[in-house]
């Protein structure tokens, strides 16, 4: 079945090899992703090593807590970091120190594979989420190396194609030691694909070890500067919207502001360059409307942030907020971090992709509404209501607070495997 499996994978890639070298999120570090490395390579100091792979940005920063607690708990750790995307590589870079070296994940093909586990030597290989490569599972397992799953994620409507990957190169989650589950809700899946229950150990999402929220005064004073809102503004902030949201959400902004002349509205789009055709939109419907880079600064109804960075300012100036992906099928983005500064979070009904902090927020700051209507509603009441309004948020900075703690003990259990 082994030689099967990387006869199989050899050969898509010989078909795949011009896709992944011309892919403008894939095709820097071939050498490393090929397991080319300089001889020189890990530099690595005594102590144990930690292998830590993520496929993005998002799952890089979910690690960061993770590894900064590795630290904290065993200072001569070696922690090597692989990422599949560029965008993943230039977050940890900016991470600085927390990684003891940063570099592409090999192809999942057996020399690469081989070449990367040969070069590192890890005592442990961490995967994030559902990372499940089968060479480089399969092949760290033979060598020894302890296998932990974290941040462990199943989608109940993917449990049919795990069991198909797992039928085709036998089921990978027996080759770990530790599954580090979010939720139980997780665990049960991990059970269902067969795991054994005393590998299964629900410890949270490390993502909520990242909501403390440090926003500079001289930040906060320069976007309200480029906003340039008049005084007493409510400033309702609608972050991470997608194609298909900015209509739902200027229909009802121009709704509301028959009765609230003050409201103004702050749209932070998932991606900036769609910043132009949000402008569109709103001038469409009679709104003065600009980006947030646009000079002069002259007060307008709605405001595009074009910018990188300036999200979690945004939600800190805000009075209101709702958060995008969550109106269209996307399965909705991080409604933690406008809870973690301290204001009421609305999103639509399409959260599946962010299913524990739904639970931890709603009915706790957190607001889920299924239509336009029902956000219009919600936000008149948050505009008329300002004792309401400081409740909800203090609740919601509240329960972020809670929820934290999951990388000390992903950390711990961790360790505790050398």
């Amino acid at each position: 079945m082994r030689f099967i499996r990387r006869l199989i994978a050899y050969s898509l890639f010989c078909f795949a090899w011009p896709l992944l070298f011309a892919h403008p999120k894939l095709r820097s570090g071939i050498k490393r992703r090929l397991g080319l490395h300089p001889a020189s390579w890990p530099n690595f100091t005594k102590g144990p090593r930690i292998w830590l792979h993520g496929a993005s940005a998002g799952d890089i920063l979910a690690l960061k807590p993770l590894a900064l607690e590795l630290r904290q708990l065993q200072p001569q750790v070696n922690i090597a970091l692989t990422t599949i995307t560029n965008s993943g590589h230039a977050m940890a870079a900016k991470l600085g120190q927390v990684f003891s070296t940063i570099t592409y994940a090999p192809y999942d093909l057996m020399g690469p594979v081989k070449r990367t586990i040969n070069k590192l030597q890890p005592n442990v290989l961490v995967l994030e989420y559902t990372e499940l490569w089968p060479e480089l599972i399969d092949s760290a397992h033979r060598a020894g190396t302890r296998l932990v799953l974290h941040n462990g994620r199943f989608s109940a409507e993917r449990i049919s194609n795990y069991r198909i990957l797992f039928a085709l190169v036998g089921n990978l989650l027996e080759r770990f030691d530790l599954l580090l589950m979010r939720d139980e809700y997780e665990a049960e899946r991990a059970q269902r694909l067969g795991v054994a229950v005393n590998r299964i150990v629900i410890t949270g999402n490390t993502k909520f070890d990242n909501l403390v929220i440090e926003v500079s005064a001289n930040q906060l004073q320069e976007l309200e500067k480029a906003l340039a809102f008049p005084e007493k503004s409510h400033i309702w902030v609608a972050g991470s919207t997608h194609e298909g949201e900015e209509e739902l959400l200027l229909d009802v902004y121009v709704t509301l502001r028959k009765n609230h002349p003050l409201l103004k509205l702050v749209i932070a789009p998932r991606y900036t360059e769609r910043a132009s055709r949000i402008i569109s939109l709103a001038q469409r419907r009679n709104l003065k409307a600009r980006t947030h880079s646009s000079t002069p600064a002259v007060s307008s109804d709605v405001v595009v942030i074009d910018t990188i960075g300036e999200l979690v300012a945004c939600y800190s100036l805000a009075d209101s907020v709702f958060v995008g992906g969550s109106f269209i099928t996307r399965g909705g983005q991080n409604i933690l971090e406008p809870a973690a500064c301290g204001k009421p979070v609305i999103f639509g009904p399409h959260m599946e992709n962010f299913t524990d902090a739904v639970q931890a927020l709603l009915g706790r700051g957190g607001l889920q509404v299924a239509s336009s209507k029902q956000l219009t509603r919600i936000l008149s009441d948050l505009i008329e209501r300002e004792s309401y309004r400081n409740e909800l948020g203090e609740l919601a900075r509240t329960q972020v607070s809670k929820i934290r703690g999951a990388a000390k003990r992903n950390a711990e259990l961790i360790l505790g495997l050398l």
